[in-house]
C-alpha cells in the first residue's frame, strides 16, 4: 500500500513476492502500516537451513525444492530450521520433515481443532486503487525492470484468492471479514454493504456459518453516525471495526479520535449496547519507523492511552484490541528481546496487558494479527515473550487469534507456529509466565477459537462439533483424498519486504 512511504523508503523495499517462498517467511513482511526491517543474520541462517533441509529431504521424496516446501514436510522443515537457529522454541522433529506419513499423520490429528480467525481482509473486484500494488509498480520502474514481465495483479488481494487461502489452504474454521477506513473513501477495501454481501455469499455456498462480518465505524467523518444507523437497520453486523488513528496509512489524516471521548463516541456505544452488538475491534499499534516525527500529533492515537477508561465506563462492551497494541519493530528484533529481558516490558503491548489490573476491568482483549506473524518469524523468543506478556496480564481467555490474511498469504503457517510454540522454561521462571502447552492444549484452544466463539455467540457443540461437514469441508476433503492439497499451497505473501543488499 505504501501511502506514507517516501521515495527513499520505497527504494529500500521490494514486493514480498520476490522473496524466498519458504513455508514460513524468512524475513519481516509489512502490510503497509510499518517499515519492514532488513533480513537479520539469524533469518538468513534460517533461510539457508530451510533450503538445505528441502534439498536433502525433497530429493529423497523425488521432489525439487519448491515442490517439497509446499508439503506438510516442508512446513515442518521450516520450524526445524528455526529451532536450529533460535533454540528449541517450536515443537517439531526432523522426522516430520523426512517422512510424509509422519507429517500428514500430525496434520490429520489436528484438523478438528476449532480456529476462528478474527482479522481477515480482501478487496472488492472493482477496487480502483492500483496504489495497493504501488511498491511493485515503483520497483519495476526504478530498480527492477524484470518485474514488468511478471504478473503483478490485484488477484492476490481479491475474493477468489481469499477463499482459496483461508478456507482451503488452512485449517481455519470461521473467518471474520474486516475493513479499513481512509480519509479518501476510494481506498476502502470493502464497504459495509460489501462485507455483508460477502458474508451472505460464503455462508450460503458453504451451507454453514463460515464467515462473520464487521461494520466499519468512522467517528468524526461526515455522516458517520447515519452509517451506524444504516448498519443496524439493514446489515446486522457481528461486531464493529474502528481505527482511532483515523486513516492508518496517512500521517495527514483528519480524523483521529479517542475511545474515551464521551461527546463523540459514547452515543455510538449506547446504540451498540442497545442493539446487542457488543464487540468492538479496534486497531492499535504498528507504525512506520519515524512515527514520532512523521506522525507528530497523531501517533499517540494508536497507543493504549484511551482504552482503560472507555472499558471501565462501558463494561457491557468487549474491546478487542487488534495487533495487541504492539509497536512494530524499529530495530533488530534481538535488541527488542534484550530490552524485554532487562525490563520485562514490551513497548505499547505491556501498556495494554496492564489495563485489567490498573482499571479493574475484564472486557479488554489482545488480538494477535500481524504482531504474531512478524515476531514469530523475526525472533520466536520475542514472540514467546509477547504472548507471555498478554496472557500474564489479561489471561489466556483474553488473547484471541487473528492473522491479517490474505496479506500474509495462507494463514496456515501462522496456525502451525502457534501450535508448535512454547515459552522456554527459563523465560517462564524469570517472568512468571505459564506454559502454552501442546498443539491442542487448553490455552491454545482458548486462543484459537473458544474465546471468540463466546464473543460471537457461536454454538460449538451444535454447529462445529465435529467441524462443519459443509461444502467447503467436502471440497477440501476431496483434494486431500486425491492427494492434491499441496497444489493449493503456494507459500506466497502479499506485502513489502526490505530489499536485499
Amino acid at each position: 500500500m505504501g501511502i506514507y512511504l517516501s521515495d527513499r523508503e520505497l527504494a529500500e523495499l521490494e514486493p514480498s513476492e520476490n522473496g524466498f517462498r519458504s513455508p514460513v517467511p524468512t524475513q519481516i513482511v509489512s502490510n503497509g502500516e510499518f517499515n519492514p526491517l532488513p533480513q537479520t543474520p539469524e533469518q538468513k541462517r534460517v533461510e539457508a537451513r530451510v533450503k538445505e533441509l528441502a534439498d536433502t529431504y525433497g530429493a529423497k521424496q523425488g521432489m525439487d525444492r519448491r515442490s517439497f516446501l509446499r508439503t506438510a514436510c516442508g512446513m515442518a522443515a521450516a520450524f526445524v530450521a528455526m529451532n536450529d537457529v533460535f533454540g528449541r522454541v517450536f515443537d517439531v522433529s526432523e522426522a516430520e520433515a523426512a517422512s510424509h506419513e509422519k507429517a500428514e499423520e500430525r496434520a490429520a490429528s489436528l484438523k478438528g481443532q476449532f480456529i476462528l480467525d478474527d482479522q481477515t481482509h480482501f478487496v472488492h473486484d472493482g477496487y480502483p486503487q492500483e496504489g495497493i500494488l504501488g511498491l511493485a509498480n515503483y520497483a519495476s520502474e526504478h530498480w527492477n525492470p524484470a518485474l514488468k514481465d511478471q504478473d503483478i495483479s490485484m488477484y492476490i488481494y481479491k475474493f477468489e484468492n481469499y477463499v482459496r487461502q483461508i478456507f482451503f489452504n488452512s485449517d481455519t474454521s470461521v473467518a471474520l471479514l474486516s475493513g479499513a477506513p481512509f480519509d479518501d473513501s476510494s481506498w476502502e477495501f470493502l464497504t459495509n454493504d460489501g462485507i455483508h454481501e460477502a458474508v451472505q455469499v460464503i455462508n450460503k455456498v458453504a451451507g454453514g456459518k463460515r464467515m462473520l462480518g464487521h461494520a466499519l465505524v468512522t467517528p468524526g467523518q461526515p455522516g458517520w453516525m447515519e452509517n451506524v444507523d444504516k448498519a443496524l437497520e439493514t446489515l446486522s453486523p457481528d461486531s464493529w471495526k474502528l481505527y482511532t488513528i483515523g486513516d492508518p496509512l496517512s500521517a495527514k489524516t483528519k480524523y483521529p479520535w479517542r475511545l474515551d471521548d464521551e461527546k463523540l463516541v459514547y452515543p455510538f456505544y449506547e446504540k451498540a449496547v442497545k442493539a446487542g452488538i457488543n464487540t468492538l475491534c479496534i486497531h492499535k499499534g504498528l507504525m512506520p519507523a519515524d512515527y514520532e516525527k512523521s506522525w507528530a500529533g497523531v501517533w499517540e492515537y494508536n497507543t493504549a492511552w484511551d482504552i482503560g477508561q472507555a472499558a471501565k465506563d462501558w463494561p457491557q462492551l468487549n474491546f478487542v484490541i487488534y495487533h495487541g497494541c504492539l509497536r512494530a519493530f524499529q530495530e533488530d528484533p534481538a535488541a527488542n528481546l534484550a530490552k524485554f529481558e532487562e525490563t520485562g516490558e514490551i513497548q505499547w503491548a505491556s501498556d495494554l496487558a496492564a489495563i485489567p489490573e490498573k482499571y479493574g476491568v475484564s472486557n479488554v482483549y489482545a488480538e494477535m494479527g500481524t504482531s504474531f506473524a512478524n515476531s514469530c518469524t523475526a525472533n520466536p523468543l520475542f514472540s514467546a515473550a509477547l504472548l507471555g506478556t498478554w496472557i500474564k496480564g489479561m489471561g489466556a481467555d483474553h488473547v484471541v487469534w487473528g492473522t491479517d490474511s490474505v496479506l500474509y498469504g495462507s494463514p496456515q503457517w501462522q496456525i502451525e507456529a502457534l501450535r508448535r510454540l512454547e515459552i522456554p522454561e527459563d523465560m517462564q521462571k524469570k517472568h512468571g509466565f505459564a506454559p502454552l502447552g501442546g498443539a491442542n492444549s487448553a490455552v491454545k484452544n482458548q486462543i484459537f477459537g473458544f474465546t471468540s466463539a463466546g464473543l460471537y455467540k457461536l454454538n460449538l457443540k451444535a454447529d462445529y462439533s465435529p467441524l462443519p461437514k459443509d461444502k467447503f469441508a467436502q471440497i477440501k476433503e476431496e483434494y486431500r483424498v486425491a492427494g492434491n492439497l499441496d497444489s493449493l499451497r503456494d507459500n506466497a505473501t502479499a506485502g513489502f519486504i526490505a530489499r536485499a543488499v
